[in-house]
């Protein structure tokens, strides 16, 4: 048989290349190419995403975890809806998350036997969508307003939050005094009713099933329809929003 004479680097180049082939055979893939992600994880991830806006790649990664479907985060990076802007909560879920701790106010207006026009100031609570306080004036200042807020609020009583329109009725004494009291006001956008639909809500309520019905004659005559309609709205009426309780809870 044939001899041949090498060099040892000659030997050890062998051994080298040989254990490059060796585990290249070992490591072959099972099959060619990156494997596809189904159509429906890859849409599972975006709508998550897109429903999740604070949600980032490891948060998502581990949920498909939890539900049995095994990609990598580098896979969950990949498919995610990329958002231009840090998402900023919706009006809807400002109210749901401080409801607890917002009152909202608002004036809705009247009309007497004689023609003249009262107006009617509202404090309601988000939370159980409960009147804390009315009261009717024909002239509103921001004295008389302020005062309102006192009254509804005293000793520490008061909310956090206070949400209203940008009427001119509030006034600079109205923002002082319930700047002293710690509250901190959040104003709506001009002419945006629906940005407070609480208490517009209520205002709907009221005219549909009590004041479009009544004849008013003078403030104390309002005060006391009101006072009536209140007890009933308090006590007795429903509510889609309290899954249709009412503000002071009614046993079955």
């Amino acid at each position: 048989m044939p001899l041949t004479l090498v060099q040892p680097d000659t030997v050890v180049r062998w051994h080298r290349k040989g254990f490059r082939s060796y585990w290249r055979w070992k490591s072959r893939p099972k099959w060619r190419g990156r494997r596809r992600v189904p159509k429906d994880v890859r849409d599972l991830i975006r709508r998550m995403s897109r429903d999740n806006p604070l949600w980032g790649a490891p948060r998502i990664h581990g949920e498909l975890l939890k539900l049995g479907i095994e990609v990598s985060q580098a896979t969950v990076s990949k498919y995610m809806v990329r958002h231009r802007k840090p998402p900023s909560q919706t009006w809807r879920t400002f109210l749901k998350n401080h409801a607890k701790d917002i009152v909202s106010v608002d004036f809705f207006t009247v009309p007497t036997v004689t023609f003249r026009v009262l107006f009617v100031f509202l404090v309601l609570g988000n939370k159980r969508r409960e009147v804390v306080h009315f009261n009717v004036t024909e002239s509103p200042t921001a004295a008389w307003t302020s005062q309102q807020i006192v009254e509804a609020f005293p000793w520490d009583t008061a909310p956090r939050y206070v949400l209203r329109d940008r009427d001119g009725k509030y006034g600079e004494g109205f923002v002082r005094r319930i700047e002293s009291m710690g509250i901190e006001q959040v104003l709506t956008s001009a002419r945006s009713p629906w940005q407070n639909p609480y208490v517009e809500r209520v205002i709907g309520s009221i005219r549909r099933e009590c004041v479009d019905h009544t004849i008013v004659f003078n403030e104390r005559h309002l005060r006391r329809v009101l006072k009536e309609y209140f007890r009933y709205y308090h006590e007795s009426r429903t509510h889609l929003g309290l899954e249709k309780d009412c503000p002071k809870p009614r046993l079955v």
